[in-house]
């Protein structure tokens, strides 16, 4: 039996150690995924500016182009493995999820709301959230959260592998029910896929709340 683990970041750069820290535990790059908001434009359109540490160039093709330029338009790539060790951080892909706005994604999860968006079909990333078995009321303050300028890391591991895993992902994560708590005290009552995406000002101010 496996499980699905899920934790909210306020930044990428807290989300991304997480990662890597879920791969040097021994989980596989294809059972973890990463969706982080690009609000502020902190993922550079051009190759050879990413944040993070994430390679210059990833050119699996060997056409000279780098595979995440080519891709990001229609989110082409996303969810692909990267061999040669070069984890999942190196399979960036830029698309846009309704509601969202433009996001940095990588993993399983960020192919099953895409292909959700692709294909017309209701829910995006909380019907792939739910889906995978998060509770409908958690996924929704996930996706409000990277609307607001953070960052989801999700994954799938051996029930046996769990209790290591959470505490791996709850280091520097937000508590999610105390962050959707807040969330409802300001108004909010659930992600609303047609909501204006939030602009960086937004994103900016949004942290400050929780900084």
């Amino acid at each position: 039996m496996t499980a699905t683990i899920s934790r909210l970041f306020d930044n990428y750069s807290t989300a991304q150690q997480a990662v890597r820290d879920l791969e040097a535990a021994g989980v596989p790059v294809s059972e973890i995924s990463i969706v982080a908001s690009n609000a502020d434009g902190w993922y550079a359109a051009d190759p050879g500016t990413r944040a993070g540490g994430t390679p210059d160039r990833i050119d699996r093709n060997a056409n000279g182009i780098d595979d995440r330029a080519e891709g990001s338009g229609a989110g082409a790539g996303i969810g692909a493995v990267v061999g040669g060790g070069a984890g999942l951080l190196a399979g960036l892909g830029l698309l846009a999820i309704p509601g969202l706005g433009p996001v940095v994604a990588a993993g399983w999860l960020a192919s099953t709301a895409l292909g959700a968006v692709v294909g017309g079909t209701a829910g995006g990333l909380i019907g792939a959230l739910t889906a995978a078995g998060v509770s409908k009321e958690d996924a929704h303050v996930y996706a409000e959260g990277i609307r607001r300028g953070g960052t989801l890391v999700t994954a799938r591991v051996p029930d046996g592998d769990r209790a290591k895993c959470e505490a791996i992902l709850s280091r520097a994560s937000v508590n999610i029910q105390e962050r959707g708590a807040a969330y409802r005290e300001a108004g909010w009552k659930e992600f609303d896929a047609s909501a204006t995406p939030y602009t960086a000002d937004q994103v900016r101010q949004e942290r400050e709340l929780y900084r």
